[in-house]
């Protein structure tokens, strides 16, 4: 039978496929030679101008590193969270199964081992191919050439730089044959193919071959068999139509081709094909979870990535930090304890409904390292506003989160406790402390030596009244004990004290008409706002007698290869004598003693101390309390969508109707309720007993060390009944290895085996750095109450 008319070849046609493949051979023969010679004389113009451009393209193509998601980790390396902009997990060639391998080059590139940067049958039956058909409709790239593509795909930015790494043309094919034909020249075979496995596409959010196990199989890839490699090997060529979860019939045939293909190809038997074929796909997808959204630890893990964010070692700009993050393939090991979150979590969320006109937050800090170990709030995360959900970190300080904070109430009697046993005020000294009184601003000193104000403060009582000392003005929280008290330490010191002790306060004196001022007269009553990691920081200074260690939610970062980047020490400095911190314990343990307002909430396993706090209308309730070894800070705040603070009486909170409400009755509860559970995992210690002749005055001065090489540094602070650390090295004109200071410095004092932190010195001063503008104050003025 004669071929009809309009079917066959016309003239011009068969002239142009004896062009293109004139062409494609001339083509073909300089770049399998590696040449970078112009193209001349070669059919038609559009061919000569590909060629001139080839000649003008690097002769290599960098290959960067390729994005991985990193891990957040606990202390015994359980998984928190993953952060990921391309979920992939890099691995070794020998970390993948065989039969994944024999797989992917079956159905990809069967004679990949054997031909150079690009398999001429291939493409020369490609090029022909489309070529008659006016367009694109075969492939015929090697797995080199396809792993340039990839490459360059993954390392476009821009919008034209991802159009021209997968034009479909001829001109892209010519440049990554070129590029391949380098690859081929600098890199093994077997390096070649682990890259292409591990930049592949395999769909469904799933970028190189050990993500695409974990995801689709819940297996390493080193432990993928027949069925599951075939699969895998299958969904690159189209990782979306090919989507085993969304379209499970293609998926299926995919696989069915590949293991056709591996048959023909007598990689396996043609029964063992048939007999693979017969099974279904065998999925057990695991969801990769990208964020903090579904960690244990929510709102831990977003304390730990904006910690990170704020660290300049991880990049110049936040941008930068931010992509490291997301697709450097860290480790990042930190100092929470899941046993201690679950117990924080299941207390929070009991007393605390999502959808409560209200907030709860607790955290756990470790004394002496500043170990953060639990951080929970009552609003789980997420983006249900109707069901309670929030993205809202309220525990943590505003600088890592999104609250400005609430007044703590009367926990912050514990800053002026600590200032007036430090001024050696007795703590047997008696102050009446009437019902109400008026007492008069001017009499309260400021860091300047002069008054603060002027003008009358009103004080009342909402607890008991009579004639107080320390014990007892502490232990039932009597306001004009405190106001009286504040008079004779200064505003100074216990504004200083606070601030040392991880208080993060920043408008001392507030705006131009003093609003929002913090170091004022009220100060002992708590005005300023702070977050419930602030205050279990700071009463982990009691607790670590004296020694005030920065919270750290971080000990270290590892690269992808598990070499450590960078370590995160712990930064204590003693800011308390041992001594003072020992008679703060002694009054603040009477809190949980008979007779104290946390008598009820005390865990029974271990000895504590703590302090209740309640602010003027009810705003806020806390307790902040802790052991020798973990401090605990539990706030609960009236809060709505508006974000102001609301009262709490009247409200139902946690199922329960609050009439009026309190640090003890409302927070604390919560508190014990957490610290019940984790009590008795803490190890057996008591507070030391207060030195008497040391808090009467009798400390000891800190010699100084500066310029003096490290060990004589150390022996004479040793010498001197103190405990020496060792700092990290400080820029100063000081020679190197000598130490620059101490701190506290000298003259400072401090009891008998306190810390005292060296600092060596770089022996180098940089130029000052251009200063920036300082962040603007948000204090609020008030009052508070016990």
């Amino acid at each position: 039978m004669s071929t009809p008319a309009d079917e066959r070849p016309r003239s011009r046609v068969v002239l142009t496929h004896l062009g293109v493949m004139a062409a494609v051979a001339m083509v073909l023969g300089l770049l399998t030679a590696g040449l970078a010679l112009p193209f001349v004389a070669v059919v038609g113009a559009a061919v000569k101008d590909v060629s001139e451009g080839m000649d003008d393209l690097p002769a290599e193509l960098e290959t960067r590193p390729l994005a991985e998601k990193t891990s957040i980790v606990d202390g015994q390396g359980n998984l928190i969270a993953s952060l990921y902009d391309e979920n992939r997990i890099s691995v070794g060639l020998d970390q993948i199964s065989r039969t994944m391998v024999e797989s992917i080059v079956s159905i990809e590139d069967y004679r990949f081992y054997r031909h150079g940067a690009m398999d001429l049958k291939g493409t020369l039956r490609a090029l022909v191919t489309n070529q008659a058909n006016s367009g694109m409709v075969q492939g015929g790239s090697s797995i080199t050439q396809q792993m340039v593509k990839l490459t360059l795909l993954d390392q476009a930015k821009t919008k034209k730089e991802k159009i021209a790494a997968t034009d479909d043309t001829y001109a892209r094919k010519l440049r990554e044959l070129r590029y391949a034909i380098a690859f081929e020249q600098n890199y093994s075979k077997d390096w070649i193919l682990e890259r292409y496995l591990n930049i592949a596409y395999f769909g469904d959010g799933t970028y190189g071959i050990q993500s695409a196990a974990k995801h689709f199989f819940n297996k390493n890839a080193s432990r993928l068999n027949l069925k599951q490699s075939a699969l895998l090997a299958g969904l690159v060529k189209n990782p979306t139509g090919y989507d085993p979860t969304n379209y499970p019939e293609r998926a299926l045939a995919r696989r069915n081709v590949v293991l056709d293909r591996m048959a023909e190809l007598n990689v396996i038997t043609r029964e063992k094909a048939e007999e693979v074929k017969g099974k279904g796909l065998g999925l057990d997808v695991q969801v990769a979870a990208n964020g903090c959204v579904n960690s244990p630890a929510p709102f831990f893990c977003d304390y730990v990535y904006n910690y990170l964010l704020e660290d300049r070692a991880l990049g110049e700009t936040k941008a930068e930090r931010k992509q490291l993050l997301r697709s450097g393939g860290l480790t990042v090991r930190t100092s929470i304890d899941l046993n201690y979150q679950k117990a924080a979590d299941e207390s929070v969320q009991s007393h605390v409904y999502p959808t409560d006109q209200a907030i709860g937050g607790l955290a756990m800090v470790e004394p002496r390292t500043g170990n953060v170990k639990a951080l929970a709030q009552s609003r789980p995360m997420g983006a249900k506003k109707n069901e309670g959900q929030t993205y809202l970190n309220y525990v943590v300080p505003e600088k890592y989160g999104d609250s400005k904070g609430f007044q703590a109430g009367s926990t912050f009697k514990a800053f002026v406790l600590a200032a007036a046993v430090k001024q050696g005020i007795p703590m047997t000294q008696t102050i009446y402390s009437p019902e109400s009184l008026v007492l008069r601003k001017e009499d309260y000193i400021d860091c300047d030596g002069k008054p603060y104000d002027y003008g009358p403060w009103p004080v009342s009582n909402s607890t008991t009244s009579g004639s107080k000392n320390m014990y007892t003005g502490t232990r039932e929280s009597v306001n004009t004990f405190y106001a009286q008290l504040m008079r004779e330490t200064g505003l100074c010191e216990p504004y200083n004290l606070a601030k040392k002790m991880g208080i993060q306060l920043d408008n001392p004196e507030g705006d131009e008409y003093g609003r929002g001022a913090e170091r004022v007269a009220s100060f002992t009553l708590g005005v300023p706002d702070t977050s419930p990691l602030e205050m279990a920081e700071a009463y982990a200074t009691f607790a670590g007698r004296g020694l005030h260690c920065d919270s750290r939610p971080v000990t270290a970062i590892e690269d992808a290869q598990g070499n450590l980047l960078k370590s995160y020490p712990e930064k204590c400095q003693q800011v308390l004598p041992g001594a003072v911190a020992d008679a703060v314990n002694d009054v603040l343990r009477g809190v949980m003693e008979p007779g104290g307002f946390g008598q009820y909430i005390a865990p029974s396993a271990r000895v504590s101390a703590g302090k209740t706090g309640t602010t003027q209308s009810g705003r806020a309730v806390w307790f902040v309390g802790y052991t020798p070894t973990l401090a605990a800070a539990s706030m609960i705040a009236g809060a709505n969508q508006f974000g102001e603070p609301i009262e709490l009486g009247g409200q139902t909170v946690g199922g329960t109707y609050i009439s009026a409400a309190s640090g003890s009755g409302v927070a604390g509860p919560m508190w014990g309720d957490a610290m019940d559970v984790v009590a008795p995992t803490l190890p057996e210690e008591d507070f030391q007993r207060p030195n008497g002749t040391e808090i009467a005055g009798v400390l000891t001065t800190v010699p100084s060390v500066s310029g003096m090489p490290l060990e004589q540094a150390q022996q004479v602070l040793t010498d001197a009944g103190f405990t020496p650390s060792v700092g990290s090295y400080v820029n100063s004109e000081v020679t190197s290895g000598a130490i620059a200071y101490s701190a506290p410095g000298a003259g400072a004092s401090l009891s008998s085996g306190d810390t005292v932190v060296i600092y060596p010195s770089t022996g180098y001063v940089p130029a000052e750095p251009r200063k920036g503008k300082g962040k603007k104050g948000r204090g609020r003025g008030g009052r508070g109450r016990g």
